[in-house]
Parts: structure tokens; C-alpha cells; sequence
């Protein structure tokens, strides 16, 4: 039992991929003559739209309309899409100007062109937060970036990459999960099932990119993009939380909108990276995509231990019931 628990934990199984991809990177054993970049590209995108094709599917048809619920939709694309490219676009245009970091700089470009983690939608239910809001949002902000992504890139890499090719990848990746998710959301999928298999396919995916990752001899580089995936993790999702407390928000529409601005899905980003660079401009542009997941494995334990905590969560619940606001779930 106390396997399937660790196994079903995402936190765990990316730290621990985290860790057997830093191994099989350092000693040289990745097998890269087998998993070529064609290979590990192909891979990366049917496993990830597969997954997301489950996930997706989740998530009901009631309460998506749009114009009905327009406050909630700006709320999810302002936070989930424009103020969560802020910081790695900015960083992008600094660091691709600095000599030693051009190469690798190219990789923050995919996290800021990235939606939220699909996931959202379960982290919310089981904090507590807005689910109807998490679940409308998800659906429409991921249609969204169908045109986001491909405006973001060809935004800043539009003259050294096939545009063509982001698009086609991009439908790949989200347009077709999109709309099969559609096809099979009343299919009974065992809970824990899938949480082991989504879980097994992110540790996969995580140990396929890190493992081929051109890590900078100066570690100096390195740390600089793990202070950008600070900044953003742990830098907008407690910014979101003070000022949205202060505002007088309730517990349960700070939980989702803290979620959407910091939780990024790193999937996407790593399957955008190997499908547009080419060659060894991949292991490059892995740099600050490998940076983030360490930070966000660190910003999870975070709010799964302080921020969003059982006990934290029942004080600011009752300091809302005692200030006269409303949870949506009420």
C-alpha cells in the first residue's frame, strides 16, 4: 500500500526521475544512439497527448460556456497564460543577450509560452479550492493556447524555428486530446490507475529529457535559471497569495488561482523543446525546462506542506466564515 501512495504521489515520482536523470546524464549511459532526437521527440509528443487525453477527459461539460462565466475565464487567461510568461519572457530577452547563455536561454520560451498543468483541476478538489472555476478554465484556456503557444514563439524564436512545425505540434498536443478527451469523458478510469499511470508516464518524460540535457559547465548558468523558476514558482504564487488575502478573496478562489499562475506544465514545454530545436540547440534549450522541474518539485513540497497545509487550510477557513465570505463550494 505504502508503494502505490508513493507512486501515486507526483511530487515523489518527479523527484525521484529528477534523480535517476542526473545519474544516467553525469555518468553518460543515456542511450542516445537508440533515442535519438527524432526518437525522443515522436515519444515525447504521443505520450504526452495520451496523458493529457486522460486528464482531460475528467473534466465534465456543464458550466463551460464562456460568455456565461466570462469573469472566471479573463481571471484563468490573465493568470494561467499572461502574468505566468512574465517572468521567463522577460528573462529570455535578458539572458539571450548575455554571452554564455544565447543557447540555453531559447528554453524559457516554451515554459512562458506553456498553460497550467492540467492537473489544476484535482489539486483544486482536494484543496479545497475553486473546481468549478479550475475545470472551466482548464478546458478554455487550453483551447486558448492553441493560438497562444504558436504567438508566443513566433514572438521570439519566429525567425530560427519551422513555424509550420510548432503548429502542427501544438494540434498534436492539445488540439487532438482536446477534442477525443471530449469522446470519453463518461469512460470509467479507476482513480488510482490513472494517477499511477499518468504518474509513471511524467517520471518517464522527466527522466527522457533530463538524461539528454546539455548541462553548462559553468554551474553558474545553471543557478541563474533555477533563480528565474524561483521567481516565478515561489516569487508569483506568493505575491498571488498576499495580495489576493488582502483583497478580502476567499480560501477557495486563491488556492485555483495560486495553482494557475505557478503551476506550469512542464510536459508541454519539454515536448515543444525536442519537436521545434533541432539537434544539439535541444540539450541547450533543456537547460532552464530541467531548472524549473528541480524548483518545482521543491515548490509542491511547498504548498502541499506550508502554504496549502491541512492546518493552514481549517485556520483560513474559519478566518473567512468569521469575515462573512463565501467559499464557491458553499
Amino acid at each position: 500500500m505504502k508503494a502505490i501512495n508513493l507512486v501515486c504521489s507526483t511530487a515523489f515520482m518527479m523527484g525521484a526521475a529528477l534523480v535517476i536523470s542526473l545519474l544516467t546524464n553525469v555518468s553518460g549511459i543515456f542511450p542516445d544512439d537508440v533515442l535519438t532526437s527524432d526518437v525522443r521527440s515522436n515519444l515525447t509528443i504521443f505520450l504526452l497527448a495520451v496523458m493529457l487525453t486522460i486528464t482531460l477527459s475528467r473534466i465534465p461539460f456543464r458550466n463551460l460556456d464562456p460568455v456565461k462565466n466570462y469573469r472566471s475565464v479573463i481571471r484563468a487567461v490573465l493568470l494561467g497564460l499572461v502574468f505566468a510568461s512574465v517572468i521567463p519572457l522577460a528573462a529570455y530577452y535578458i539572458l539571450n543577450s548575455m554571452d554564455g547563455y544565447e543557447a540555453y536561454a531559447k528554453g524559457l520560451v516554451f515554459l512562458a509560452a506553456t498553460p497550467f498543468a492540467a492537473s489544476v483541476g484535482p489539486l483544486s478538489l482536494i484543496l479545497r479550492g475553486d473546481l468549478e472555476h479550475a475545470l472551466r478554465s482548464t478546458i478554455i484556456v487550453y483551447v486558448i493556447s492553441l493560438v497562444w503557444i504558436p504567438f508566443i514563439i513566433w514572438l521570439t524564436l519566429g525567425e530560427i524555428v519551422d513555424m509550420t512545425k510548432v503548429v502542427i505540434t501544438v494540434i498534436e498536443l492539445i488540439g487532438v486530446p482536446l477534442v477525443v478527451s471530449r469522446l470519453i469523458t463518461k469512460a470509467k478510469i479507476d482513480k488510482t490507475v490513472m494517477s499511477v499511470v499518468l504518474n509513471c508516464v511524467i517520471a518517464f518524460l522527466v527522466w527522457l529529457s533530463v538524461s539528454s540535457t546539455n548541462f553548462p559547465k559553468d554551474m553558474v548558468i545553471l543557478v541563474v535559471f533555477m533563480f528565474v523558476a524561483f521567481l516565478r514558482d515561489f516569487g508569483l504564487g506568493s505575491a498571488t497569495e498576499v495580495m489576493e488575502k488582502k483583497s478580502g478573496i476567499p480560501w477557495s478562489q486563491r488556492v485555483t488561482d495560486i495553482l494557475m499562475i505557478s503551476y506550469k506544465n512542464k510536459g508541454i514545454a519539454i515536448a515543444l523543446c525536442v519537436s521545434v530545436m533541432t539537434g544539439p540547440a535541444i540539450g541547450s534549450a533543456m537547460v532552464p525546462i530541467a531548472a524549473s522541474i528541480v524548483i518545482e518539485i521543491i515548490w509542491v513540497a511547498f504548498m502541499d506542506s506550508v502554504l496549502f497545509s491541512k492546518k493552514r487550510m481549517n485556520r483560513e477557513l474559519e478566518a473567512d466564515r468569521e469575515a462573512g465570505l463565501h467559499q464557491t463550494w458553499e
